[in-house]
């Protein structure tokens, strides 16, 4: 009986889980673990959702089988939502689909469109789904620089995008783009997504553009949609999530919008694999678009004080990391004094010494060495406590002798 089977053998170890097995055998010992790794928001989801989710639930025809589409008001919404916030007409019937959660839109609509030895072209490092979503496809993935905000990153990254494309048999069929960014928290203007639109419409490529942080922004710099780019709804589709933006997680509600024959061949698929999310979860996401935004503000209000005390913190403990833009993250270089041991066993030595979980940069792709990600889902409190834990690891910076040994511990 056959053991191994095709997809499985093309993804690679899960990275993560060796420090996700540590996190979970210290809080077994009884260890009081800060966990800065999952990007999983703690706060509540606002009441009127709640209540409208509780309401819907009462009435016994919402128990049926879901629209796979999502419900014809939920779609309704994000066009209003669309118009609102980008300034972009959406046809919620033909340009618009409910998704479960933006990873599983992506990851539904790489099946829909790739096949076997088909080549993608996505951000590294990223988001695992950015990539592994066409590889469980059958696909192919080139890499991408995801660093753009300077203007020499953004010169490499059109030079590596067009050889990419000079040099890849078949062509691409796709470019993958997600600003603001998981994990590196970069974000991008307008003539950034212009000029990609205007590339891959002379090469013909179509663009995947994952936009889940669009409201978790900061400093009053909203990001924006890659649809507000003339024509680019000719080859582009945006994915969107509630996740972020109301405390959605758990519920797995997302969007996709923009072209009309990758919306049609996403909707295509899901008919097949589901039959969308619950009803009342839908006729809840409706009440979250379209009801009040004053949560939002407060949601950007919450992350921007814990990143500015976080920054702050690390700082005066002697590690200076850059002040995300947007996202719920923080992209932060390794100390010098354990750059040589890399991301993972550096994460391991703060999950061992200062009980501080991170994500090591290296789970990201192979161009995310040298970072960890900090997502910014613990409070004010026990931001400043592991703030004091790290500094007392930093106090005690190991000699080159000790970094050997943790080398070759990792070894």
């Amino acid at each position: 009986m056959q053991e191994e089977f095709y997809r499985i053998k093309r993804l690679p170890p899960y990275v993560f889980a060796e420090v996700n097995k540590m996190k979970a055998d210290a809080r077994a010992n009884g260890d009081d673990i800060i966990d800065f790794g999952m990007g999983n928001p703690d706060s509540a989801t606002p009441d009127h959702i709640v209540d409208k989710l509780v309401e819907s639930a009462r009435n016994p025809k919402s128990h049926r089988y879901s629209n796979s589409r999502g419900i014809p008001g939920l779609r309704r919404a994000l066009s209003a939502y669309y118009e609102r916030r980008f300034g972009v007409s959406i046809d919620p019937e033909k340009e618009a689909i409910v998704t479960l959660g933006s990873k599983e839109g992506m990851a539904n609509l790489a099946q829909a469109i790739t096949s076997p030895g088909d080549i993608v072209l996505s951000p590294n490092p990223s988001y695992p789904i950015h990539a592994f979503g066409f590889i469980i496809a059958g696909g192919a993935v080139r890499y991408l620089p995801a660093y753009v905000e300077s203007p020499e990153a953004r010169r490499e990254f059109m030079a590596t995008l067009k050889r990419g494309v000079e040099y890849s048999i078949p062509k691409p069929l796709a470019v993958v783009l997600n600003y603001p960014s998981n994990p590196t928290a970069e974000s991008v203007h307008l003539d950034f997504y212009s000029e990609i639109v205007d590339f891959c419409r002379y090469h013909e490529i179509y663009i995947l553009s994952d936009l889940a942080y669009s409201e978790v922004y900061f400093d009053g710099n909203p990001p924006p949609s890659i649809l507000q780019v003339p024509g680019a709804r000719d080859l582009a589709v945006e994915f969107t999530s509630l996740s972020k933006t109301y405390s959605m997680p758990g519920w797995r509600i997302g969007f996709a919008a923009g072209n009309k024959t990758l919306i049609e061949a996403l909707a295509r698929v899901k008919s097949y694999l589901d039959y969308g999310a619950f009803t009342p979860v839908q006729v809840a996401a409706t009440a979250a678009l379209n009801g009040p935004q004053e949560c939002v503000e407060d949601m950007r209000s919450l992350y921007q004080a814990r990143r500015d005390v976080l920054v702050e913190g690390l700082a005066a403990a002697g590690w200076k990391i850059p002040s995300p833009k947007a996202t719920m993250f923080a992209w932060a270089p390794i100390p010098e004094s354990y750059q040589e041991v890399g991301s993972l066993e550096f994460s391991k030595v703060l999950l061992r010494e200062a009980k501080v979980a991170v994500s090591p940069g290296i789970g990201f792709g192979e161009y995310g060495e040298g970072f960890v990600r900090i997502a910014l889902v613990e409070n004010l409190h026990r931001t400043r406590q592991a703030i004091r834990s790290i500094k007392a690891l930093l106090v005690g910076t190991p000699r080159p002798e000790e970094v050997s040994v943790i080398k070759a511990v990792a070894e």
